[in-house]
């Protein structure tokens, strides 16, 4: 339990041992049934760490520290060290997306080919993920299999939000629906479309792994995009599918929903004209006689409705499918 703080594991069963009752060398070794060396060797490492005193005597007797005090101590080191290793990391980063500006097509585009390769990119692009992971999921699954994912857990539980489209046909699949309902019950965002162009999986607006071949049987590859502008096409294209799939929920009696669309009120029509007409929220609230905070509570549900983060792609939304 305490390998985190540095401590072995034959360490920490002496610092445990201590706690219980100040002991001698003798009797620590006779205890823990192991070598007197090896106990001698962890009681010197332990008083270095501060963990652990020696009370001069007949016969010597060695004291454990407080955990409150030492191991909290050793706590607040490990953090500001991690502290540090994160402000490199994000350091690392930043040099990584300035120099990439300069860097050859070659360093933009990594093509990947072997089922442990794939699998591992796949998984590595979520562990790099800082705020959002996006993914097309298209049947035949041919290096990764949805249950594979490990990644998926430990990312929600970093706080990183994720968006996946499955490709309905993917439903189909033994153990899919299930998987699907435990993912959006842990807070993953998914939707269905008929079909998908591509299979993705893109960590922010950074990296994503597109794969070459979909046909089992086949030696996999994919191609590792970084920052470039290929990759910004990829985004716009997960974000176009997107605002025209379908929300999938979890239903009474444990089974999936697909959210169809509503149909849009005479007032949303109304708001949203005038707002295309370019008039401000103000001027839209007192044409309609509503409040502001009303107007901009209404103006965040269709944004919602539609899958949109911005105004100006709700707008292309409303005049694509005649809501104004």
């Amino acid at each position: 339990m305490l390998a985190a703080l540095g401590l072995s594991a034959t360490e920490e069963s002496v610092y445990r041992a201590l706690i219980s009752a100040p002991s001698t060398l003798l009797d620590l070794a006779a205890g823990l049934e192991a070598p007197l060396a090896a106990v001698e060797e962890d009681l010197l490492a332990l008083i270095g760490r501060g963990l652990v005193s020696r009370q001069n005597g007949a016969p010597v007797r060695y004291v454990a520290a407080p955990p409150a005090v030492a191991l909290g101590g050793l706590l607040t080191a490990r953090r500001e060290e991690l502290r540090t290793a994160e402000l490199a990391v994000v350091a690392l980063a930043e040099q990584h997306r300035t120099a990439a500006t300069d860097r050859a097509v070659g360093d933009l585009i990594e093509v990947v080919t072997g089922v442990e390769a794939v699998r591992q990119r796949f998984l590595q692009i979520q562990w790099a993920a800082r705020k959002q992971v996006r993914s097309f999921s298209t049947a035949p699954f041919v290096a990764v299999p949805p249950s594979d994912n490990t990644a998926e857990d430990q990312g929600v539980d970093r706080g990183v939000d994720y968006l996946v489209v499955v490709e309905r046909e993917v439903l189909a699949t033994p153990g899919v629906v299930e998987g699907t309902i435990a993912s959006i019950r842990r807070g993953v965002q998914v939707r269905v479309a008929d079909k998908l162009p591509i299979k993705l999986m893109m960590a922010d607006g950074d990296l994503a792994l597109v794969p070459l071949t979909t046909e089992p049987g086949g030696e996999p590859a994919a191609v590792l995009l970084h920052r470039s502008g290929l990759l910004t096409a990829v985004e716009a294209l997960f974000e176009s599918v997107w605002a025209r799939a379908y929300p999938l929920r979890v239903a009474a009696g444990d089974e999936l929903a697909e959210g169809r669309e509503p149909a849009v009120t005479e007032l949303d029509r109304k708001i949203l004209a005038l707002l295309l007409a370019g008039l401000t929220d103000e001027a839209v609230a007192g044409q309609l006689d509503l409040s502001l905070r009303t107007l901009q509570r209404r103006l965040r549900a269709l944004m919602d409705l539609a899958g949109v983060r911005t105004r100006v792609q709700l707008g292309w939304h409303a005049a694509r499918n005649d809501w104004a």
